[in-house]
């Protein structure tokens, strides 16, 4: 059997919301498997899918660049290991120089932003060692978002760890940051239903399906019930689905209708989102670094 910590208990109830003996029981039912161990508790319970910023594990920063005309953007994550360093104003200019240049050159490639140029004789990667050595902690430019835009850009930044760069055609400077706003808050994973991964819908029937016949529901509606647990699943993770934030009588769908616009894309990004935090034993970690002393 697979051990299970406190940590991985903790990171499902974030993601479930469920007791924690549910979560634990979960786990050794799943074998560790965390992903299995969710869709065990979302066939029993009903609880939603787990939100992205529950998988958040490390620390850093989200850089913006749009240029005066609004036409051309990007977006930069950059990681450090402490939440100490990432408010340093030291990382907040390479963060925020890094973005610029990815922007002004079109780089999308971690790799080939590394090796340009932020001043003559000084590449990106020449900066970051530098920043190492000064604050002490490794760090890395993680992911890079460019947008030259088919109508306006409009962005937001939720402290510098939620990142939202949109591109609107029609409406207003108002309406760009207001539905920046809304994608940080409610955090879509597409625009519309047509652009969510097949992947996706497969795995929400197939948990729909095993809800509804592990709750007895009749054979003749088992097909409805599913359906409609995949479009309510839809609508919650796409951005024309959602509620507007700020008037949630209406949807995106319907606000941009009425104002006359459309969103061409959008990229949203989290300080960590996805990366797996290493944890450790304290105790462990003291017996073993004992063990090696002797």
């Amino acid at each position: 059997m697979a051990d299970i910590t406190a940590g991985m208990v903790k990171e499902l109830r974030e993601r479930t919301g469920l007791g924690m003996m549910e979560c634990k029981k979960a786990l050794e039912e799943a074998a560790g498997d965390m992903k299995k161990a969710e869709d065990l508790l979302r066939i029993r319970s009903g609880a939603k899918a787990g939100k992205m910023a529950g998988r958040v594990a490390a620390e850093g920063a989200i850089g913006v660049y749009v240029s005066a005309d609004a036409k051309l953007g990007a977006l930069v994550e950059v990681n450090c290991e402490t939440d100490f360093v990432a408010k340093d104003a030291n990382f907040a200019g390479f963060v925020k120089s890094a973005a610029e240049l990815a922007a002004s050159k079109g780089i999308t490639d971690v790799d080939t932003l590394a090796g340009s140029e932020l001043s003559p004789g000084l590449t990106i990667e020449a900066a970051r060692q530098a920043l190492v050595m000064k604050l002490g902690e490794n760090m890395s430019v993680r992911r890079i978002a460019v947008h030259r835009a088919k109508g306006k850009l409009a962005y937001y930044l939720h402290g510098t760890r939620i990142g939202v760069m949109l591109d609107l055609e029609g409406g207003d400077d108002v309406l760009g940051k207001d539905l920046s706003m809304h994608i940080a808050a409610s955090k879509p994973i597409s625009i519309s239903r047509d652009q969510v991964a097949e992947e996706l819908i497969s795995r929400e029937r197939e948990i729909a399906r095993a809800r509804a016949l592990e709750s007895g529901k009749p054979a003749n509606l088992v097909d409805r019930i599913v359906e409609g647990s995949v479009q309510k699943y839809l609508a919650e993770v796409t951005l024309l689905g959602q509620p507007f934030v700020k008037d949630d009588k209406v949807t995106v769908e319907k606000l941009l209708t009425s104002r006359g616009a459309r969103v061409v894309a959008f990229t949203l990004f989290i300080v960590g989102e996805g990366i797996e935090k290493k944890s450790s034993d304290f105790a462990a970690e003291v017996a073993a670094q004992a063990a090696q002393a002797r």
